[in-house]
């Protein structure tokens, strides 16, 4: 694991000490070739630091502390009087820009959250350009969670700003070598996963559980020997890994994928899923961090990561222009039961590829591609449960009747948990695997939900709603009211107002609503219009086009296998509750239509159990109030599903 700090001392250790000996130290823990920007901005902060902090301060020191979940390092933390203070320099600069006050209020945040130490301490962002005009503070504004809003300052208020936030707080001195050293759990979005995994970064900085991180890594260790094996006895192998919502299936896959890559650059591993904006918004994030490190090209850097980061229709239609075994000797399928079956296989290959004859499911045309290897080949399936959200997915049957049709000889490995009834299994496809004696382990299952740090039961909270189990939904909700708000409305602008107060710092946030909520059209949520995924997931507040904009909506099918920090969910009435039940419809050119086929209403209710787990820190339930003039908007519909969500223990009052 990366150190701590670069440089780290007692504060009066810190300014009686030669300044070119902490430049020196700074320098060594560096690992790159010093550049001059680098050395004078590290000269500067040391000499205005030994100016202005105040010299009877007592408490510790350290600079570049390490931000894992970011991938970065703040400038200098500074703890004293029971108080942290995260400091920003901007050296040469005499302006306070919004990106600078931006970073430094993340920097803060993230410390808060995601360092065990700073969960109930008082944290201040401090931002100093150093060329800055003098900038008196009066007043320090805190929040509930005790971080203040950043402070703006020249380096002359610096003391200042220190004798007031401790003079405020009254907290009890920091044992600073314990809180420095009281650990990082951090929760990354998949997007800042995949960064740091393709940083290299190892899978235990970025995880928040040590539960968690354990899990990944036993995952980890066993796939690597399911691989090595496979390699030594050229054998194929392929291997269902399965977890709880959240547990970072995805992380797990892109961890393999980053690992064999790095150790093994030979065997091509890469990463595939069926979920496009989820693919898009991956490469789009590492080409730009890519670009942006290496000083390349974005279109440069966009074709390197492409190979790491595909979308499984794109690895199908290479391999259908060639008989040839494909490169990769491993490949991770995310969501391998949403792997099509052989009728909608059929059918895109037929409308959207002009092949007349396509007879077989994804899954028996993937496996037949990589069984085109002559020595061996490794197939690891990323499974979860309650995901399926179209028509036309295969679900895991498919692939064991591929394998016991088709590839008899495959080594097996299933997770030991893969015919628990989560993932849609029946006993006619246990007894197969039994059959065909596959290796049942538990290593291959993720048990510990890493997603939310807010909330470790809302899953069980949104499984019990859309489960119709409202008293089961309100008992679950107080164990995660106070750490994660969900609130009703029934008033839009009150619904984006709460969400721009809620955020802070970079924390994204967006409106959601099923693809099937077309009355929703004169709210101004108007779902039939598609989303930019990259764009709506990474542009920043100025970007029209982005989520923070709250105008473009997301849907279940932009949205799956992401996330945002807080959500807008918009309910419309293909989902409503009437007759103390779940009913199910569509809307058909100008009435809505009942929804009997029990596979659609599977796919509708699992759309807004995706919708409703999207939030990591907290969400806002829209329910419009309807039209008693259109009878496509009943006030009643509405009514009732408002109601019901009440009874689920959410409260409307702001």
């Amino acid at each position: 694991m990366s150190r701590i700090s670069y440089y780290e001392a007692d504060i009066q250790d810190f300014l009686s000490a030669d300044e070119d000996a902490v430049l020196g130290a700074l320098a060594m823990q560096h690992g790159f070739a010093l550049e001059h920007q680098q050395k004078h901005a590290w000269q500067g902060q040391i000499k205005l630091l030994r100016e202005y902090l105040p010299p009877a301060s007592s408490g510790w020191i350290y600079f570049e502390f390490s931000i894992p979940r970011m991938g970065k390092r703040v400038d200098v933390v500074i703890v004293t009087g029971g108080v942290v203070f995260v400091v920003e320099f901007k050296v040469g600069a005499q302006s306070f820009e919004s990106y600078a006050v931006e970073q430094v209020y993340d920097y803060a945040l993230d410390l808060k959250n995601f360092h065990r130490g700073s969960h109930t301490l008082p944290v201040v962002p401090v931002l100093i350009p150093t060329a800055a005009p003098s900038h008196p503070v009066t007043d320090i504004v805190w929040a509930l969670d005790k971080v203040a809003k950043p402070l703006c300052i020249s380096p002359a208020e610096l003391p200042q700003v220190i004798n007031l936030a401790v003079s405020q707080c009254s907290a009890l001195p920091i044992d600073a070598v314990t809180w420095s050293r009281s650990g990082y759990q951090p929760t990354p979005t998949i997007v800042e996963a995949a960064l740091a995994l393709y940083r290299q970064h190892d899978v235990k900085e970025i995880t928040r559980s040590e539960a968690g991180a354990d899990n990944l890594g036993l995952t980890a260790v066993r796939v690597e020997q399911i691989i090595e094996n496979a390699k030594a006895n050229n054998r194929k192998a392929i291997c269902f890994i399965t977890g709880v919502p959240g547990a970072g299936k995805t992380l797990a896959g892109l961890n393999i994928a980053t690992a064999r890559a790095e150790q093994h650059s030979d065997e091509h591993a890469v990463f595939l899923s069926g979920n496009g904006p989820l693919v898009d918004v991956l490469r789009e994030a590492l080409a730009r961090d890519k670009a942006g490190r290496e000083d390349i090209s974005r279109t440069t850097a966009y074709r390197e990561v492409s190979t790491f980061v595909q979308n499984i229709h794109h690895f199908r239609d290479e391999a259908l222009g060639s008989t040839a075994p494909p490169v990769e000797k491993v490949v991770i399928f995310d969501e391998a039961q949403r792997a099509w079956n052989r009728e909608m296989a059929s059918k895109f290959m037929q409308q959207k590829r002009g092949i007349e004859f396509f007879d077989m499911s994804e899954p028996a045309f993937l496996l037949g591609t990589m069984d085109r290897h002559t020595d061996w080949c490794v197939v690891i399936c990323l499974v979860g449960g309650g995901q399926e959200i179209n028509t036309g997915e295969a679900g895991l049957a498919e692939w064991i009747n591929v394998l016991h049709d088709h590839h008899s000889d495959w080594d097996v490995h299933v997770s030991s948990r893969l015919d628990d009834r989560d993932y849609i299994w029946d006993e006619a496809i246990s007894e197969e695997l039994l059959r065909k004696s596959a290796s049942w382990d538990d290593s291959l299952h993720l048990g510990v939900s890493i997603r939310s740090f807010r909330a470790e039961a809302l899953s069980e909270f949104v499984g019990y709603v859309v489960d119709n189990r409202s008293d089961m939904a309100r008992t679950t909700y107080q164990l995660i009211a106070e750490k994660y708000p969900i609130l009703l409305t029934r008033n839009l602008e009150e619904a984006r107002a709460w969400l721009r107060n809620k955020a802070r710092g970079s924390e994204r946030y967006g409106l959601t609503a099923s693809s099937g909520a077309n009355r929703l059209r004169p709210e101004g949520v108007w779902i039939k219009a598609k989303v930019d995924a990259p764009v709506w997931f990474l542009n920043g507040k100025t970007d029209v086009r982005s989520s923070y904009y709250l105008e473009e909506t997301a849907s279940e099918f932009d949205i799956q296998g992401l996330e945002l920090d807080w959500t807008c969910v918009c309910w419309d009435a293909d989902f409503r509750y009437e007759k103390d039940q779940w009913q199910y419809f569509s809307f058909r050119g100008t009435r809505w239509q009942r929804m009997n086929a029990a596979g659609r209403q599977l796919y509708l209710k699992n759309a807004y159990r995706v919708l409703l787990t999207r939030a990591r820190q907290g969400m806002v339930i829209f329910v419009p109030r309807g039209d008693p003039a259109d009878p496509t908007r009943d006030p009643l519909i509405y009514d009732g599903i408002y109601n019901y969500l009440i009874q689920c223990g959410l409260s409307c009052h702001f």
